[in-house]
């Protein structure tokens, strides 16, 4: 049995970039090099923005950068009730919340605080929906559009002090930084922070390779493996990459895609070989190293 597993989790919402072939390649190198498994999962849970070109474009662009991945592709639109058993087991021990708010509505609230806190996201929930009565959820649930929302300051409360490990440093846990998570959004049955918890623990995986973008939220996922009695992994976060305009490298801003370098005749063992030696584009770097 291989010891080390590692995966790549992107989101079929656009073409792939410089960034998240740098974090594949990374990936799959530490699963090499360790005599271990590299994994393909497809998170695909966002109905509004997911596309099967994506996905084909995934396969494209992995099989010319030369990367070979082990075992069967888990897709996560297809684990749509695995996630919610979990959030069954969430809600029996009083650690969920419906919640009833728009981003309006909250905008509007946060707004109107003279002092709203904030987290790595940006502003807290506000809390609105947490104090409603039983029956008052009861009532609205059978009516009204809702979140789930994990009571973040009762389950840290329950689980105590929290530690993950990224690459040999012990980081305490501060999951109360992000507030009162969305864990079942109303457009989409499950959100990241759950789905990505419940299937590294499913699939095994030992050695979660990713940009440092993802390093705070690292706290709520300790948090629900606590919860959820799930392995915690250890954790590699590498630097980011930027591109000329000194952004991240992102869908949104339009980052030049892996297709794009491909059409302009690109060689794709040079650009893997330079990416792994740090030796990136003119033009680009990174940062958060």
């Amino acid at each position: 049995m291989k010891d080390k597993v590692t995966r790549f989790a992107p989101s079929p919402t656009g073409r792939l970039h410089l960034g998240h072939a740098y974090s594949a390649l990374l990936a799959h190198r530490f699963a090499r090099e360790h005599d271990g498994i590299f994994l393909l999962r497809i998170e695909d849970i966002d109905p509004t923005r997911a596309r099967p070109e994506h996905i084909d474009g995934i396969f494209e662009d992995l099989e010319w950068l030369g990367l070979s991945f082990d075992e069967e592709i888990v897709y996560q639109s297809e684990r749509l009730e695995t996630y919610a058993a979990a959030l069954e087991e969430l809600k029996a021990d009083g650690l969920v919340y419906p919640c009833f708010c728009t981003r309006s509505e909250i905008a509007a609230e946060v707004a109107a605080s003279a002092a709203a806190p904030h987290g790595p996201d940006g502003p807290l929930y506000p809390g609105t929906c947490r104090g409603l009565s039983a029956e008052e959820r009861e009532a609205r649930i059978a009516r009204e559009a809702h979140a789930w929302r994990l009571d973040i300051a009762r389950a840290a409360a329950e689980a105590g002090p929290l530690y993950w490990e990224d690459e040999d440093t012990e980081v305490q846990a501060e999951p109360e930084r992000f507030g009162d998570v969305v864990l079942a959004r109303k457009d989409a049955p499950v959100s990241y922070h759950l789905a990505v918890t419940i299937d590294d623990a499913a699939q095994g995986v030992t050695d979660i390779v990713r940009g440092r973008d993802l390093y705070a939220a690292t706290d709520v996922h300790r948090l629900l493996q606590h919860l959820l009695g799930l392995s915690t992994p250890h954790y590699h976060h590498h630097p980011l990459l930027l591109g000329p305009d000194g952004q991240r490298l992102a869908k949104r801003h339009g980052a030049p895609t892996l297709a794009e370098l491909r059409q302009q005749g690109a060689d794709p063992e040079k650009l893997a070989a330079h990416l792994l030696a740090g030796r990136l584009p003119a033009g680009y770097s990174a940062v958060g190293a």
